[in-house]
């Protein structure tokens, strides 16, 4: 390969560069958005009209970009995607032209056995400079034709994509955001109010305070008034059933009608609705898992169990029980995962945001004169500037201070994140399979018979170190989540009886409530040290770091600054609690059904490919089967060699790995919605197929 040769393959390679880097950096976003503009800015205006769905799109979408602005980019990625393809279709035709030049007889000595029929369009003739030309042109053309299109049509599909995330997300959070707002009314807060509390608490309640985000910009960019925001809300949101609720309060509050009676009817309604979304979801989760056995475990089952005895028939299946052993059974794995993940509802704990420094004000000085003025400036600016700088030094001291406390408690650490646990176990895992690799190269090859058990068993040191601390931390979330109804509701009494919300926590904290116990008596100590309540309970959230725990915080800290009697607002959100609580219990009581059925396919599959493996494959005779004493060989049995019994019992080795690896993890996302729950059963299934394999095969 000559220099000229590589040249438009490094064109190509520069045109993408500004993409990759627009994603990183604002300053080559902000020129490459510029140029864009420049270059089809008038375009996408003039056709403005043409495409409504596109910008209703991006406003549901909320995407920080104004539709001339994302439809000029995205002509300009489209043109940088024709010209990339063009040029890819040159080396694209230039690589088939070198490989149908050569000769059929060399293909066919070249390609497996099933794949000999390609060697048939081997042989062909040289092309003259006419025909060369024609076919760079036609193929230049189509693949750049394809990438515009398809960067085009990708840029297009995103905003919808990211809309009807949203959607899913919003109708998942809205009887929980209703029952905050319905609990917020009755504590005798302003509405307007109410809508900018939600507002601030996005990271508790998701996307549907979000929504109430686009009212308050309404409301105080624009200056109109709280109905007309909420209309203005209702429009622009990607859900129907937001709308919907919108639509009916915009009406209640127009009408002057009790708006603590009708939230608390949305609630019940919405409430109900969410039991009854469950149910369907649980039965097409029934569905699912159904769907799962017949197409992933007895399907795969059934193809080994016919790819051998076609082997032992005419041979040559090899190859193709690799195909479904190493491809086609991982990525049917993986769609039916991420078609989970859309389903199911995720059972993650929520986070809470650490607090960020207020914004330096500058000083500003009284009138001097010109000299005082100078004088008065020069020492704002240099009080401005000493307060930025003793902030920023807070901040890093927090940073580090972060860093430190990690490293200090790393068990802590890890059970508050087991994720961490991979950035650990993987690095060790991968080095002892390398080091191991080193004995699997041997002069005919790499022999991956000999590292196969070494992988497996550094797969269950991954897979048991992260379920380990996964486990505990799951445990820990849902014994808190457990917990925060009675304590809502003992908080409530207390509330009730007429004490204080101060002298409440006291009384409360002697109480069994589990985990919760030992975080109220450290609200407690925070109270005897001076802190208020509201700074003793946020410190309390972002020590549990649960959304169960953020949102009863959250409540009882806005309703605390609006009235003293807090005992219905409490009892709401005790409800509200009570409810999901419910409903986790009822959700994973189905769930752990759909969960054995998985165990009970894998134990099948593994039972038969045991069988095959340890009795089926050492009766078969080598290169044909004798009958008697003659040495007569029964016809239509051909027999398999040595080499081909090895790479079948490898096969069904690695058949089981895999097969119990994927069963594991989705009978963990069945069970619990998350698929990191299936770390545990995913071990526990690579381990009893070691076993049984070490044992019986």
């Amino acid at each position: 390969m000559t220099l000229s040769s590589v040249v438009p393959l490094a064109f190509a390679l520069a045109l993408c560069v500004p993409i990759l880097l627009a994603t990183v950096h604002e300053g080559v976003d902000r020129a490459l958005t510029r140029v864009s503009i420049g270059l089809f800015g008038g375009y996408i205006e003039e056709f403005r009209e043409e495409h409504p769905n596109r910008q209703q799109a991006l406003r549901m979408a909320h995407m920080p970009t104004t539709y001339r602005e994302y439809g000029s980019k995205t002509m300009c990625y489209a043109a940088i995607a024709a010209v990339v393809g063009s040029i890819l279709g040159i080396y694209v035709i230039w690589a088939l032209l070198l490989v149908l030049a050569i000769e059929p007889d060399t293909m066919r000595e070249a390609l497996p056995g099933p794949l000999e029929f390609l060697a048939n369009l081997g042989g062909l003739p040289a092309l003259s400079a006419g025909e060369l030309f024609v076919l760079f042109t036609v193929a230049c053309v189509t693949l750049g034709a394809i990438a515009a299109s398809l960067a085009y049509w990708i840029r297009w599909w995103y905003p919808a994509y990211v809309a009807d995330s949203r959607k899913r997300e919003i109708d998942a959070a809205l009887p929980s955001t209703i029952a905050f707002v319905y609990a917020l009314s009755k504590s005798g807060m302003a509405f307007p109010e109410v809508v900018r509390i939600v507002a601030r608490h996005e990271a508790t309640y998701g996307e549907a305070a979000a929504e109430f985000e686009v009212a308050i910009r309404h409301m105080d960019t624009f200056g109109v008034d709280v109905i007309t925001a909420l209309q203005h809300m209702g429009r622009q949101s990607p859900s129907p059933t937001f709308s919907e609720f919108t639509e009916n309060l915009v009406s209640v509050l127009q009408s002057g009608h009790s708006l603590s009676t009708f939230l608390e009817r949305q609630h019940q309604e919405y409430q109900a609705e969410a039991e009854s979304q469950q149910e369907r979801v649980l039965e097409l989760l029934g569905t699912l898992a159904e769907a799962y056995v017949t197409v992933l475990v007895a399907g795969p089952l059934f193809l080994v169990t016919i790819l051998v005895v076609i082997g032992i028939s005419v041979g040559g299946t090899v190859e193709p029980l690799q195909v479904l052993i190493y491809l086609i059974l991982p990525l049917g794995n993986l769609v039916f995962v991420v078609y989970l993940s859309m389903v199911t509802d995720s059972l993650i704990p929520g986070s809470t945001r650490p607090d960020e420094p207020e914004p330096v004000t500058p000083i500003t000085g009284g009138s001097r004169g010109t000299n005082g003025e100078n004088r008065g400036a020069v020492s704002t600016a240099v009080a401005a500037e000493t307060v930025r700088s003793n902030v920023e030094r807070i901040q890093y001291h927090r940073r580090l201070q972060a860093i430190r406390d990690r490293f200090a408690s790393p068990l802590e650490t890890l059970l508050e994140r087991p994720n961490l646990t991979l950035a650990i176990t993987v690095p060790v895992a991968l080095a002892v399979v390398a080091w191991q690799s080193q004995a699997a190269i041997t002069a005919d090859g790499f022999d991956v018979t000999v590292i196969d058990d070494v992988v497996a068993l550094a797969l269950l040191f991954v897979l048991v170190t992260f379920a380990a601390f996964y486990e505990l931390h799951r445990r820990r979330i849902d014994a808190v989540a457990a917990a925060v109804p009675d304590l809502l509701d003992r908080l409530a009494s207390v509330n009730e009886a007429g004490s204080s919300m101060v002298l409440a926590v006291d009384h409360v904290r002697n109480s069994e409530l589990g985990p919760l116990g030992e975080e109220l008596d450290r609200v407690w100590a925070d109270v005897q040290w001076g802190a208020d309540l509201s700074s003793a309970f946020r410190r309390f959230e972002s020590r549990v770091g649960t959304r169960a725990v953020s949102r009863a915080v959250t409540l009882i800290t806005e309703a605390m600054n609006a009235s003293g009697n807090l005992a219905t607002v409490l009892r709401i959100a005790g409800r509200q609690a009570a409810s999901d609580r419910r409903l986790k219990r009822e959700r994973g009581q189905v769930m752990v059904e759909y969960m054995i059925v998985v165990y009970i396919s894998f134990l099948v599959f593994l039972f038969i490919v045991t069988v095959l493996a340890a009795y089926l494959l050492p009766n078969i005779p080598v290169e044909g089967l004798e009958a008697g004493g003659g040495g007569a060989e029964v016809d239509g049995l051909a027999g398999l060699s040595a080499g081909e019994m090895d790479a079948y019992g490898t096969l069904f080795y690695h058949a089981t790995l895999v097969q119990g690896l994927l069963s594991g993890l989705i009978a963990g996302q069945l069970s619990t919605g998350d698929v990191r729950a299936g770390a545990k059963h995913a071990a526990a299934m690579i381990a009893l197929s070691v076993l049984l394999f070490a044992v019986v095969v």
